[in-house]
């Protein structure tokens, strides 16, 4: 799961038009260099189909309702005492929706009887609905397919470890960046989710967390990953909301440190420098995937508006502001970004800027038999792993998970929309 450019998102299928790739220019002893130009994106309906880059947030068929985590508390007291209603249950309404994690009037016995269904209607509308759910991993994963009230689909993916209980959430509908391998990236962007919706996703798996609903029994969900569908930077304001409230204390939010929080970017550099700061210390995970402009500028088209230099200090700044380490994501694609001579040049970018400041995080891609989106040999994985260990890069493998469920957000979603589709042509 990811948002558009995590590697966690890439693909586990490839269903559009293929075409031979052609070797290119030889490194690292004679290995080939496969190119994103030599196949089209991943979804792709024509073979001269190319990746559009958009910031352009299209409009809304409608809002989404006013939420009790759109708001901060004074803005949720505000909204009862407008609606005629006693401001000071907003506290209350806020702690069983926090810390019980219910948005039911009927659990809620410490209000007023007469008035607990007005309360929740004012501040607690019913924002997504369950339309699957799927198991993976002996029941250790579970993804969502959402249906939001203008019958959007996102996904979210939730995940129990032996140490943690991740969310993966979703910040979009889709996402306009464009990246080549990434199901989300060409659905291109439908809309931005409120707060309240992003927010809604986490008190579902903290609900489900607590309930035993994954293997191994009562669990509680202790991180949170902007990985999902979507470019987080590009809803900034909705997804700064969203994290005040999954890291400020009851009553005004769940109360999860920060240091169990990531926000996952392509490299929308202004707006890593702006959440810098903000006061949240939470971990910025840069989606790189490249560490030369050349190759970047393919595979991730925001490339062409901040190059892997400038995408680097802002990183680095963004460590000195908030002492937390940068994450640095890079799906490793055969014969595309695998090359040891690429790891050598990522870890003397890292290096040039100071020791200790970046975690590198190499993420497998689901095998995609026929495409040129596909995983890396085992023993080019651990050349270029370790590469980067002997130039004293921290380096870990990150562990996929889903794959057999379409882990890869955007894929559920995409193939829900093909299933509908089909059964209105028949």
């Amino acid at each position: 799961m990811s948002n558009t450019h995590d590697a966690t998102r890439a693909r586990g299928r490839h269903s559009g038009p293929t075409r031979p790739t052609a070797p290119r220019r030889l490194a690292d002893r004679g290995r080939v260099q496969v190119l994103p130009t030599d196949q089209p994106p991943e979804g792709a309906t024509s073979p001269d189909a190319r990746p559009r880059l958009s910031f352009a947030v299209p409009p809304a068929r409608g809002k989404a309702p006013r939420h009790l985590a759109d708001l901060d508390m004074a803005g949720r007291k505000r909204a009862l005492r407008d609606a005629g209603l006693p401001a000071f249950r907003a506290d209350q309404l806020s702690r069983h929706y926090f810390s019980h994690f219910t948005r039911d009037a009927a659990d809620m016995t410490d209000l007023p009887a007469a008035q607990r269904e007005q309360l929740c209607g004012e501040l607690l509308p019913d924002l997504i609905h369950e339309v699957r759910a799927l198991r993976a991993d002996g029941g250790r994963t579970i993804k969502h397919l959402w249906a939001l009230h203008d019958g959007v689909r996102v996904e979210s993916v939730l995940m129990r470890y032996r140490d943690r209980t991740t969310l993966c959430v979703s910040s979009q509908a889709g996402c306009g960046m464009a990246c080549p391998f990434c199901a989300t990236g060409q659905m291109g962007l439908t809309r931005n989710l409120s707060a309240g919706e992003i927010v809604e996703q986490i008190r579902h798996a903290a609900a489900l967390s607590e309930a035993g609903g994954l293997t191994g029994g009562p669990a509680r969900l202790s991180n949170v990953v902007f990985m999902g569908m979507g470019e987080p930077m590009v809803n900034y304001k909705n997804v700064v909301a969203a994290l005040h409230r999954i890291i400020d204390p009851a009553p005004e939010g769940f109360g999860l440190s920060a240091r169990g929080v990531t926000v996952s970017t392509v490299g929308l550099v202004p707006l890593i420098r702006k959440l810098a700061g903000e006061g949240l210390p939470v971990t910025l995970a840069v989606s790189l995937h490249a560490p030369d402009d050349e190759l970047r500028d393919a595979l991730i088209p925001v490339n062409s508006k901040w190059k892997v230099g400038e995408l680097l200090d802002a990183a680095h700044d963004y460590f000195e502001a908030t002492g937390r380490r940068v994450s640095i994501e890079y799906a490793l694609i055969k014969d595309m970004n695998d090359h040891a001579w690429r790891a050598r040049l990522l870890a003397d970018e890292l290096n040039r800027r100071g020791h200790g400041w970046a975690h590198v995080n190499p993420i497998p891609l689901n095998p995609t038999p026929g495409s040129i989106w596909t995983c890396s040999e085992p023993g080019v994985q651990d050349l270029f792993v370790d590469t980067l260990r002997r130039a004293g890069i921290t380096t870990t493998v990150r562990d996929t998970r889903g794959s057999d469920i379409d882990g890869a957000c955007g894929q559920l979603a995409t193939e829900a929309l093909n299933q509908e589709r089909a059964a209105h042509t028949r």
